[in-house]
């Protein structure tokens, strides 16, 4: 089955006072239709920067593409006019952002802005327009659409925001949907709507999701597929069940041993000690080795390709034995 979206050593960079910001760093992935892809890591790591350099929204200056490909049914987004590109947003690929509060419009009614999705991308009457967005709010469970419909941002709770968030993005049934983090700062029963939501909405309409997250949880509930990157690189990929049941990489092996255990005696969580590089002063040698266990003078030295190790499983570490 032919790949929709395809990743080829993406490198996007920001010019800083500090030097060159190398936020996404040689990033390869691909992702076929109907399939959900999670990336996972700390923050810090490039997981927005590659879903905003994805939707060609990376702000420029002071960021730019320094090289690589993304191709979209085997055309190269970076090579779009910026007129090109408006077309595809939204309507082929759609984003669900962190915070819904900061991504609605606060003067504007939730009706209004799904309305303008619809206009912008579909040849209907105002009317036809209004009928598709009080359809989507039912779609995505809120109560009363006819009513939400009117309502601003500021009247709605968070949870609904975000659903009317989701609308949005998936008004004009869009063949890929990005969402990064949709369920920051929502509490954990609204977590697990949103996320069934998103699940429900997937088997319905047939798209590829990309789901963001710091949470190996939503990735287990989600996901097929799963990106581990750390400090601008993939060091880690491949299903849900390999990377759960065989972590090769260190880092993927601890940020699951930090998943907290129901009916664990233990007093203290495992935590990864030290903190994420910044992109700045990325370290010559694998970036994790200040951090790992195993790490030597190798690998502080040297640093690793992204190798496969097993049928559709990649890590990037010197210390793999298989």
């Amino acid at each position: 089955m032919r790949n929709i979206l395809e990743v080829k050593n993406l490198r996007t960079y920001y010019s800083t006072d500090s030097g060159t910001a190398k936020a996404v760093d040689g990033v390869s992935f691909s992702l076929g239709r109907n399939r959900t892809l999670g990336i996972v890591g700390e923050s810090g790591c490039g997981k927005s920067v590659t879903a905003l350099s994805i939707m060609r929204l990376v702000p420029m200056p002071p960021g730019y593409f320094a090289g690589g490909e993304i191709l979209w049914n085997g055309q190269d987004l970076l090579k779009l006019s910026e007129e090109q590109m408006r077309r595809l947003r939204g309507n082929d690929i759609a984003m669900i952002f962190q915070e819904p509060m900061s991504s609605l419009n606060p003067v504007y009614t939730c009706g209004y802005q799904i309305i303008e999705q619809i206009s912008l991308h579909r040849d209907v009457s105002k009317k036809e327009a209004k009928e598709q967005a009080v359809e989507m709010l039912r779609l995505v469970g809120i109560p009363n659409p006819s009513e939400r419909f009117d309502s601003y941002p500021h009247e709605l709770s968070g949870g609904m925001r975000q659903r009317v968030m989701i609308a949005m993005a998936l008004s004009c049934d869009p063949a890929l949907l990005i969402a990064d983090e949709p369920t920051t700062a929502l509490d954990v029963t609204v977590q697990a709507q949103i996320l069934e939501l998103i699940g429900k909405l997937q088997g319905v309409t047939g798209m590829s999701v990309i789901i963001i997250t710091h949470d190996f949880g939503v990735i287990a509930e989600l996901c097929e597929d799963v990106l581990v990157m750390y400090a601008s690189k993939v060091v880690e990929d491949g299903s849900v069940a390999d990377i759960f049941s065989n972590p090769l990489h260190p880092y993927t092996a601890g940020l699951l041993r930090s998943i907290p255990r129901i009916g664990s005696k233990k007093e203290r969580l495992n935590v990864i000690e030290g903190n994420v590089p910044s992109a700045t002063r990325l370290p010559e040698g694998c970036s994790f080795a200040n951090r790992c266990p195993l790490a030597d003078r190798h690998c502080h030295e040297f640093d690793p390709e992204l190798k496969e190790y097993e049928a559709g499983h990649r890590a990037a570490c010197w210390k793999i034995q298989v």
